[in-house]
């Protein structure tokens, strides 16, 4: 038992107007004050014993063993491969199918696109660097670090100008965070649009890094820190990527001028050499490629937060500056092309994550939102990182609509998409956090769907 996992575009439905609640929820609910194990046992035994098929595998599994057990191949009686001592190791060939992927005709241009990460094909809560999503505004470099500098100016003593040498010398912290693309989840917001959690919610990564606070590099220039005060970050792509950054971000520590990623220095495709890293904040800001630091007294207005990367509000007016990422989450298995391959027990599985700090709890639904459980937050639960949760869940072949509804330590609760709406109405791009839903047919195969 288990989902099989289909990597081409599905065929996408909305929700079935007639869609309605089952025995199976109060089966669940029911089997599950029981204790888990019992519960997992019970679900178990039932799906074996669901069949004559089941039933004469498991008789011939106990009397003789399962031949495929019995059977040495050949990896099992020779000689393996030599230890890889002359590159960079590389996942099986039988995981070539798990890779980041873009989406056919999303942008103009190959070097100003996106690359989803397979959230449906990952465990725990960090994110492979080889696949983490990408975003390049101009395409991506392999830069010299020997020749990269980075300048701290404008409101300081002295300005300051730094090689990587120099950076990787001063004291430094690692801390996990998640990063998450503004336009994440943005072509869900008038329908559904796009098969699969890679494409729905997959411009999301989550990493160890490793780097010097900004908050230091600006005190060794003698920043003046005083009053309300903003720095501009830049990056030296061929987009002049420029992005404001309050200082009351940057007074915790939090942000990082970042060299390392995941125990090992930034990929290219992520910013290598350097980097700025700002935990809760849409990805936009995390400049690459980080050239210079400027400080100043008031927002910089540039082109990418003023025109670019703004929220069409229901009025026609542009909200600005909204670059926090509010608490969401996403059921990750089973999700859109995905199969059930049988009735009986399944684990629910999915990320959670909040901008503003750590996730406290997560509720999950099989039935479209009518009844919720508390799934258990696996550990460790860090500020504005992913979290993994998890739920048990007995399939009895019935219709089914799993969603997942986060909160967050400042009681923040993630919200379905009539209430987004009601706010932010159907024409937006950006920020859309809304409660996603995903349809289980009787033949096992799963879509992405609406609820209103």
């Amino acid at each position: 038992m288990g989902t099989r996992i289909q990597q081409q575009p599905g065929q996408v439905r909305k929700a079935p107007e007639n869609f309605v609640d089952t025995d199976g929820v109060r089966t669940v609910f029911a089997q599950a004050r029981g204790g888990r194990r019992d519960f997992i046992r019970n679900a178990f035994a039932a799906a074996v014993a669901g069949t004559a098929a089941s039933t004469a595998l498991a008789q011939s599994s106990t009397a003789d063993g399962d031949p495929a057990i019995l059977q040495l191949p050949a990896h099992s009686t020779g000689l393996g491969q030599p230890v890889v001592t002359d590159g960079y190791g590389k996942p099986s060939k039988y995981e070539a199918n798990v890779q980041r992927r873009q989406s056919p005709g999303l942008t103009p241009t190959a070097q100003a696109s996106v690359s989803f990460a397979p959230l449906q094909s990952l465990f725990g809560i960090v994110t492979p660097s080889g696949l983490h999503f990408e975003r390049h505004h101009q395409g991506w470099w392999d830069i010299d670090p020997s020749k990269h500098r980075l300048m701290i100016n404008g409101m300081v003593k002295a300005a300051k100008v730094f090689t990587l040498d120099e950076l990787m010398r001063l004291p430094s912290v690692s801390r996990f965070h998640f990063i998450e693309c503004g336009a994440n989840t943005g072509m869900e917001w008038g329908n559904v649009a796009v098969p699969t959690a890679q494409y729905t919610h997959g411009m999301l990564s989550c990493s160890e890094f490793t780097g010097v606070p900004l908050i230091t590099l600006l005190e060794m220039a003698g920043a003046d820190l005083k009053g309300e005060r903003f720095v501009l970050a830049e990056g030296a792509d061929g987009s002049s990527m420029t992005r404001t950054i309050p200082m009351s971000l940057i007074r915790s520590g939090e942000v990082l001028v970042a060299y390392g990623q995941n125990g090992e220095m930034l990929r290219p495709e992520q910013g290598y050499p350097l980097r700025l890293v700002v935990p809760g904040v849409q990805g936009v800001s995390w400049i690459k490629y980080l050239r210079r630091i400027e400080l100043g007294d008031q927002p910089y207005g540039t082109k990418d937060e003023t025109v670019h990367y703004v929220d069409l509000m229901p009025d026609g007016q542009h909200r600005q500056y909204t670059s926090i990422q509010e608490c969401k989450s996403v059921v990750t298995t089973p999700s859109g092309g995905q199969m059930l391959l049988d009735k009986g027990f399944y684990n629910i599985t999915g990320l959670a994550w909040s901008g503003r700090g750590k996730v406290k709890r997560v509720d999950v639904s099989v039935d479209g939102g009518r009844n919720w459980r508390t799934a258990r937050l696996e550990s460790p639960v860090l500020s504005k990182c992913l979290t993994r949760f998890n739920i048990d869940w007995v399939w009895d072949g019935s219709p089914a609509i799993i969603q997942s509804r986060a909160m967050d330590d400042t009681g923040y609760v993630q919200p379905s998409y009539r209430q987004l709406r009601a706010v932010r109405g159907t024409r937006s791009i950006y920020h859309n956090n809304a409660i996603q839903s995903w349809q289980v047919q009787p033949s096992g195969e799963v879509a992405n769907v609406q609820l209103s």
